[in-house]
């Protein structure tokens, strides 16, 4: 769902951490040689020389098995800080991200779109029934409303969108490259999607924004057409769809 970066940075902990760390096995055969070298007094490029001529066989299975090991052991340690960079961007609720990694992508995106010159739509989603369904039948039921509005999202968003919850009822998608027209179309079908549910008295109102090339990057812009817009949706009646 995220786009990835440029750069050594991008790349998943588990796989950095693995080149890193083979990168380090490197050091064990030449360690190796400057004892040796070190012991003999052939501490020169002649001397290097003799020392592989004099025993390759060891040198290739010292850099083997230690790249072996530390490879492996990087990468164990890589896929644990991918877990933990995951479940620090996951609402543990829904599944969907958490405001940190809404934040994050937000920002990214509307940065992106400004530069390339390409469109950038943004959904605000609110629950309309949440409170009604926790009165009536507890929490629980009051999850199990999240949960199916988080699935709804799920089904409705794109590989490059981003789904997420953003406030106790609140949720968003944003959706980069997407002009207003296809944003709308967006908020439509995900609010059929949630109403496929059926949860009694579960409905959501939508509020769509989207930023063309001529707007401005600042994310708050967005949020603040996309919340206007959410606003009159509840105005008017909720259990529908206002674009800015």
């Amino acid at each position: 769902m995220k786009r990835p970066a440029s750069g050594f940075a991008a790349l998943p902990s588990r796989l950095s951490y693995t080149l890193i760390a083979a990168a380090l096995a490197a050091g064990a055969p030449l360690g190796l040689m400057g004892v040796r070298l070190m012991g003999t007094g052939e501490a020169h490029l002649a001397g290097m020389r003799a020392q592989l001529d004099r025993d390759a066989p060891t040198y290739i299975y010292v850099m083997v098995s230690t790249l072996a090991v530390f490879a492996s052991f990087g990468y164990v340690l890589g896929r644990q800080a991918d877990v933990l960079l995951d479940l620090s961007r996951t609402d543990p609720l829904t599944g969907l991200g958490n405001p940190r990694a809404f934040e994050e992508r937000m920002e990214q995106e509307t940065a992106r779109a400004a530069r390339y010159g390409e469109p950038l739509s943004l959904l605000l989603l609110d629950v309309d029934g949440l409170k009604a369904i926790n009165d009536d039948h507890g929490h629980r039921a009051g999850d199990l409303a999240l949960q199916a509005v988080a699935r709804a999202l799920h089904r409705g968003a794109r590989e490059t969108d981003l789904a997420a919850r953003v406030g106790g009822d609140e949720f968003a998608l944003l959706a980069p490259s997407t002009p207003g027209p296809a944003a709308t179309a967006l908020a439509e079908r995900i609010r059929l999607l949630v109403a496929g549910e059926r949860i009694d008295r579960l409905t959501v109102s939508l509020g769509v924004a989207t930023a063309e090339d001529d707007r401005s990057s600042d994310p708050r812009d967005l949020r603040d057409a996309a919340d206007g817009a959410l606003y009159e949706a509840k105005r008017k009646g909720r259990n529908r769809v206002v674009t800015a």
